[in-house]
């Protein structure tokens, strides 16, 4: 995808706006702009979406410098650190390209890749892919804002099988009162034998897109709106795994058993109920609609959905596109 001059003034605007707003909501903008880019939308038909998004967000807060001689993953977790972190990264990103810091970064903060609903990583992804470095600070210091670690496996568990599904099979569910994805990953998290099933799972090269196959098998079998972010930021990782160091490679295994414990706990607190099955349309038909439409999270999963289906022809990604689409 070529960086179009008006997706390029687009991203730059994001820069007057908070990662999130009402309450704690995510600002999808930037992230569905890059989606509906990718997918072929044309100049009018960003704008036109930036517009319609707009009115929701809120604005960002006052800059403020990181603090001399802090390390800089002090304040991880820390919402209140946005504008610090913005200001970390822009010094970083002045001093280094993506491609250097990136591998810096992506190990620690892909401990708490769970964190917002997983929209840091996703936010990250998109703007490493645009190539756009004042949205790519600003991912990163949202990410790092509300990066979120579910613990680790029990050391005394031994892997016991290489495919998911077996134990994604065997979880409790568990719900979380407030409703929120990132409740119910912490909820899920703390349940009894969580640590001992996620301790089972072999790790290895397959695990991510098997992973990301359950994901669009089981959003298009359900619509279940936690389970779409699996898809996506299923993708993100392995866009962003490129970036991790090749001779380091206890720290992407790190990264591979963080996100596999969010992904568990995701499933474990989502909730999914299965509904009737869908005829998807032709993956034309599908670009359009998600071209021509308002909703962010369809945008992205059906973008998700067509990078997907080009590492992975067999997959379910046509399925979960029209789920999306069909509301």
């Amino acid at each position: 995808m070529t960086m179009t001059p008006a997706l390029q003034q687009l991203l730059d605007a994001e820069a007057g706006f908070a990662p999130d707003y009402g309450g704690g909501l995510a600002n999808h903008r930037p992230m569905a702009l890059h989606a509906l880019a990718r997918l072929g939308a044309d100049d009018a038909r960003l704008e036109a979406f930036a517009r319609h998004y707009e009115p929701r967000l809120a604005a960002a807060a006052p800059p403020q410098p990181w603090p001399a001689g802090m390390a800089w993953a002090d304040r991880l977790g820390q919402a209140e650190a946005w504008p610090l972190y913005r200001d970390l990264f822009a010094q970083w990103l002045y001093h280094e390209s993506p491609s250097e810091m990136l591998p810096q970064v992506l190990p620690r903060l892909m401990l708490g890749a769970g964190g917002a609903g997983f929209h840091g990583l996703i936010r990250t992804a998109h703007a490493a892919a645009a190539g756009h470095r004042a949205e790519l600070r600003d991912a990163l210091a949202a990410w790092a804002a509300c990066w979120l670690p579910l613990g680790q496996a029990r050391p005394d568990a031994q892997p016991t099988t290489d495919d998911p599904e077996v134990l994604l099979r065997q979880l409790r569910a568990v719900r979380a009162g407030s409703g929120l994805i990132v409740d119910g990953l912490q909820a899920a998290a703390q349940a009894r034998g969580f640590d001992a099933l996620c301790a089972r799972l072999a790790l290895g090269p397959g695990t991510l897109p098997q992973l990301a196959r359950l994901a669009a098998k089981a959003y298009a079998a359900s619509g279940n709106f936690a389970v779409l972010h699996l898809v996506t930021s299923a993708l993100a990782m392995h866009e962003l795994t490129r970036f991790l160091d090749p001779e380091e490679p206890e720290k992407a295994q790190a990264a591979l058993a963080a996100y596999w414990r969010a992904f568990a706990a995701t499933v474990s607190s989502a909730g999914i109920v299965p509904r009737p099955a869908l005829a998807p349309p032709p993956w034309a038909q599908l670009v359009q609609a998600a071209c021509a439409s308002d909703d962010d999270h369809a945008i992205k999963l059906v973008d998700a959905c067509v990078q997907w289906q080009a590492i992975d022809p067999d997959g379910p990604w046509q399925a979960a596109a029209a789920r999306a689409l069909a509301g």
